[in-house]
C-alpha cells in the first residue's frame, strides 16, 4: 500500500504542524520556529498520536475528528482574543452557558481567513481517498514517548513560572501548558495569594496618599440618612458624555444633571471575565474581581462584606433589578451573597417590550418604581441597585427606541447602533429622575449612575467605525476612552456641578458612596472615597494584560501576546519612557491585587 509506511502520518502531522504555526502567528504574532516545533506543536502532536495508539481501527474518522476538534478551538480563541483582546483560559470554559455576552456578535467578529483553519480537514479527506486505510506504525509510539517527554519538560518548566497575564504566558509556554497550569494552580490553590495584609494607612501609601480615618472626611455624612439608588448603565463609556452628534446629545438627560452633581471623568473599568456582574461585584463590596475567572462562578456562598449589609446596619432595606435570568452570571448566588434582602429577575419583571437579553429598562425601571412605595413603608429607608442592559452589545435596537436622527454615513454601522443604544439608555436614566423628583424623592436620596464596562472595543469596529469615531470625538480613540466609564453621584442639594478628573476605578464607588452617606466600613476595601484622595493606582487586569496599571499619572499597558509594553502620559495619551516611577508602580499594583486576593479568597470556593 505504501513504500514508507511513515509517510502518511508525516503529512498528516505536517498539516497540524502548520495550524499550529497558523495559531500562534495569527493569536501572538509569534514566528519563533524554536517556540513552535517544541513548545506549542508537541502537546497537540502527543494528544493526536495517543488517540491513533488508543484507536486501532478507523484511523482516518480518529485523524479527521482530532482535526476538527482543534480547529474549532483555534477558531473560538481567535475570535474571543478578537473581541477581548486577550485569550480565553481554562476558567472561561466554565461559563460556556454564558456565551451569549460573545455569540450575539459573532458575525461581526468573523473574518473569512479564519475558515482557513478547517482547510486541512479538505486535506485529510482527499489524503484518505488516495491513500486508503492507514497502515500500522510500530515506531508511532517512540514518537508518542519523545513528544510526551518534551511536553512534561515544558509544562513543568510552565508551573514554575507565575502568571501575571494569561496572553503573555501563553506566548511564551504555550497555550496548551498554560490551560494545564491553570488547572494545576486552582488545584493546589497556588493562584491566589493567601497571607498578604495591607494596612488602611499602608494601602493609601501604595496610591501616594497619606491615610486619613474615614470620620475624618470632608465629605463623611453629606448625604446621610439617605435613600440610595445605584444605577449601573450597560456599555456606557465617559467619552459620550456632553458629546453630540449633528446637533443632537447623547445623553441630553445626564448632560442636565451634570450642574447639579458631582461628575468623575476619569475612572476607569476594572471588570474581569465576569463582563457586567464583576462590575456588581466589585461596586458593592469595594473589592476588585478575579480576573481570569468571572468572580460569580467561583463564590461559595458565604455571605461578603458589602453595600446592602454595612447599609441594613443603618435600618436600611435593600432590592436589586435585572430583567434577565436569575441564574445568568450565576445572580442567584451572586444575590444571597451580597445581602440583598429582595430580588427581582425575569421571573418578577414583565416579559414584555423585550429587546436583546429581556425586558427593556424602560420596562425595568416602571416595575423598579412600581416596587418602591411598599419598599418605603416597608423599611423606611431603601438601597436600590438598578441594573440597565437594554444598551447592551450589539446595540441594535427598534426603530421606536432610536431618539437619534443620524447622519446617513452612521447608518447600520456598529458605532451608530453604540450612539442609539446609549441615547435611549439616557432617556431611561432621565426618566428615573424625572420620577424620583416627581415623588419628593429626589432632595431624599443619593443617586449614583455609571457605566459597567466599554461598548466600543475590539473587531467588531470597522474601519469606517474607526473613521467615525475619530469623526466624533475630533481625534482618535484612545485607550483612556476606551477604558472610562462615567461616574456621576446627584441628589438634590448635594453639588455643584462638580467635574472632577482625578483618577477613580469602579473598586472606588463603594468607600465614596458610604463616606456620602456617612457610614464607616466594616470590613477592608480596595478601593477609597473619590472626593477624599488626590492620588490613585489601579491594578489594572484581564483587559490589559497583567503587570498593568492606572496611576493618576500615567497608564502603563504590560507587555501582552503581540505587542511591547507602552506607557502613556495619563493626561495626554502620549507615550513615555519608562522609568524608576513605572517599576515602583508595577510593584505597588501588584502588591495591591495580592492584597485583594488575599481578601477575597475566603468566599472563592475552596
Amino acid at each position: 500500500m505504501f513504500k514508507n509506511k511513515a509517510f502518511p502520518y508525516i503529512a498528516i502531522f505536517f498539516l497540524l504542524l502548520a495550524k499550529v504555526s497558523a495559531f500562534r502567528l495569527l493569536i501572538f504574532d509569534a514566528k519563533s520556529f524554536w517556540h513552535i516545533a517544541f513548545v506549542e506543536f508537541p502537546v497537540w502532536a502527543l494528544l493526536l498520536a495517543a488517540a491513533l495508539l488508543m484507536f486501532k481501527k478507523r484511523k482516518w474518522l480518529v485523524v479527521w475528528t482530532y482535526s476538527l476538534l482543534v480547529s474549532g478551538v483555534f477558531f473560538a480563541v481567535t475570535l474571543y482574543s478578537r473581541y477581548y483582546s486577550t485569550i480565553p483560559s481554562y476558567y472561561d470554559l466554565r461559563q460556556t452557558t454564558q456565551s451569549s455576552t460573545v455569540g450575539t456578535t459573532i458575525l461581526l467578529l468573523i473574518h473569512p481567513l479564519d475558515f482557513l483553519f478547517f482547510l486541512d480537514l479538505a486535506a485529510l479527506w482527499v489524503l484518505r481517498r488516495k491513500w486508503g486505510k492507514l497502515p500500522k506504525l510500530g515506531s508511532l509510539k517512540y514518537a508518542a514517548a519523545a513528544l510526551a517527554a518534551v511536553s512534561m519538560i515544558t509544562t513543568v518548566y510552565a508551573i514554575n513560572k507565575p502568571i501575571v497575564d494569561i496572553s503573555y504566558f501563553a506566548k511564551e509556554n504555550g497555550y496548551a501548558q498554560s490551560q494545564l497550569v491553570q488547572m494545576y494552580n486552582e488545584a493546589t490553590e497556588t493562584a491566589h495569594a493567601s497571607s498578604t495584609e495591607l494596612t488602611p494607612k499602608k494601602l493609601e501609601a501604595l496610591k501616594g496618599n497619606i491615610y486619613v480615618p474615614e470620620n475624618e472626611h470632608e465629605t463623611f455624612g453629606l448625604a446621610k440618612g439617605r435613600h440610595l439608588f445605584m444605577v449601573q448603565v450597560e456599555s456606557m463609556q465617559n467619552f459620550v458624555i456632553g458629546k453630540s452628534v449633528d446637533g443632537q446629545e447623547v445623553t441630553p438627560n445626564i448632560n442636565a444633571l451634570l450642574g447639579e452633581s458631582a461628575y468623575f471623568s476619569n475612572v476607569f473599568q476594572q471588570i474581569g471575565a465576569g463582563t457586567t456582574s464583576d462590575a456588581e461585584w466589585i461596586t458593592n463590596t469595594g473589592l476588585y474581581a478575579e480576573g481570569m475567572a468571572p468572580t460569580v462562578n467561583d463564590l461559595n456562598g458565604k455571605p461578603v462584606p458589602s453595600l446592602a449589609r454595612a447599609l441594613k446596619e443603618e435600618g436600611y432595606g435593600s432590592a436589586t433589578y435585572h430583567a434577565d435570568e436569575i441564574t445568568f452570571w450565576n445572580r442567584d448566588v451572586l444575590y444571597p451573597v451580597l445581602g440583598f434582602d429582595e430580588t427581582f429577575s425575569i421571573e418578577e419583571i414583565p416579559e414584555i417590550e423585550e429587546v436583546g437579553f429581556g425586558p427593556s429598562d424602560e420596562v425595568l425601571i416602571d416595575f423598579a418604581l412600581g416596587e418602591l412605595p411598599r419598599q418605603l413603608d416597608t423599611y423606611g429607608k431603601v438601597y436600590e441597585n438598578i441594573v440597565m442592559m437594554t444598551s447592551h452589545t450589539p446595540f441594535v435596537l427598534p426603530e421606536e427606541m432610536q431618539y437619534l436622527k443620524l447622519p446617513e454615513e452612521y447608518e447600520g454601522t456598529h458605532v451608530g447602533h453604540y450612539l442609539q443604544s446609549i441615547r435611549y439608555a439616557d432617556e431611561q436614566v432621565g426618566k428615573l429622575i424625572a420620577e424620583l423628583k416627581a415623588q419628593g424623592l429626589y432632595d431624599k436620596s443619593l443617586v449614583v449612575i455609571f457605566g459597567d464596562h466599554s461598548g466600543i472595543h475590539g473587531s467588531p469596529l470597522a474601519e469606517e467605525d474607526a473613521v467615525l469615531l475619530e469623526d466624533f470625538l475630533g481625534h482618535p480613540y484612545s485607550m483612556k476612552e476606551r477604558l472610562t466609564v462615567p461616574l456621576v453621584m446627584t441628589g438634590g442639594d448635594l453639588f455643584e456641578g462638580t467635574e472632577m478628573s482625578r483618577l477613580g476605578g469602579q473598586v472606588d464607588i463603594m468607600p465614596t458612596v458610604l463616606a456620602l452617606l456617612g457610614v464607616e466600613p466594616d470590613a477592608p476595601m480596595i478601593g477609597h472615597n473619590l472626593f477624599q484622595y488626590k492620588k490613585n493606582l489601579l491594578g489594572m487586569r484581564y483587559y490589559m494584560p497583567g503587570g498593568s496599571f492606572a496611576q493618576s499619572e500615567q497608564l502603563y499597558k504590560a507587555p501582552g501576546a503581540k505587542l511591547p509594553g507602552l506607557l502613556l502620559d495619563m493626561e495626554t495619551m502620549e507615550k513615555r519612557g519608562k522609568n524608576s516611577a513605572t517599576k515602583k508602580h508595577i510593584r505597588n499594583a501588584q502588591e495591591i491585587l495580592k492584597y485583594n486576593d488575599t481578601l477575597l479568597k475566603p468566599y472563592i470556593s475552596e
